[in-house]
C-alpha cells in the first residue's frame, strides 16, 4: 500500500487504481490479436479518501466524458505495443489531471478602466490622425 503524493494535501493511493488490460487496435500484426496490451484504467474519484473535496469537483469536470456518472474516471492506453508502456502511460495521464485539478482556480478578472488623461490623450491622437487624414485630399489647381 503505497501513496502517490501528487500535491500538498492531495494522493492517492495505489489500490485505489483498478487496471484492465484488453486487446488494442492499431499495429502489431500478428501478435495484436493474441495479447492483451491496451489498459483501461479505472479511479473512483467521487469516493477517493485522499482528494480535498475542491479537487475531488474540478477533477470529474476536468475529466469530462472520460468520468462516469458514478464519477469513476476510465483512462483508455492504447498508444503503445507493451502492456507495461501502456500502464505507465494511463498513469502517468490520469496524474497530470489529478495535478492539473490541484491547481486551485485564478482568481477572477478585477475590471479595470482607462485613465481619464489616458482616454483625452487617446481622444486627441485620434483627432490629429483625422485632420491629417483630411488635408490629403484633391490638390485644387490654379
Amino acid at each position: 500500500m503505497s501513496a502517490i503524493l501528487i500535491a500538498p494535501g492531495v494522493a492517492i493511493d495505489e489500490d485505489e487504481l483498478v487496471e484492465t488490460f484488453v486487446r488494442s487496435s492499431g499495429p502489431g500484426g500478428q501478435n495484436v490479436n493474441k495479447v492483451a496490451t491496451a489498459v483501461q484504467l479505472r479511479y473512483d474519484a467521487a469516493n477517493a479518501p485522499g482528494l480535498p473535496e475542491p479537487v475531488r469537483e474540478r477533477i470529474i469536470r476536468l475529466a469530462g466524458q472520460r468520468a462516469t456518472k458514478e464519477g469513476v474516471i476510465v483512462i483508455e492506453a492504447k498508444r503503445f505495443r507493451t502492456q507495461e508502456q501502456n500502464r505507465a502511460d494511463a498513469r502517468a495521464r490520469l496524474l497530470a489531471l489529478i495535478a492539473k485539478a490541484a491547481e486551485p482556480p485564478p482568481p477572477p478578472r478585477k475590471k479595470t478602466r482607462p485613465s481619464k488623461g489616458a482616454v483625452e490623450r487617446r481622444l486627441k491622437t485620434k483627432a490629429g490622425r483625422s485632420t491629417v487624414k483630411k488635408l490629403r485630399g484633391r490638390v485644387t489647381g490654379d
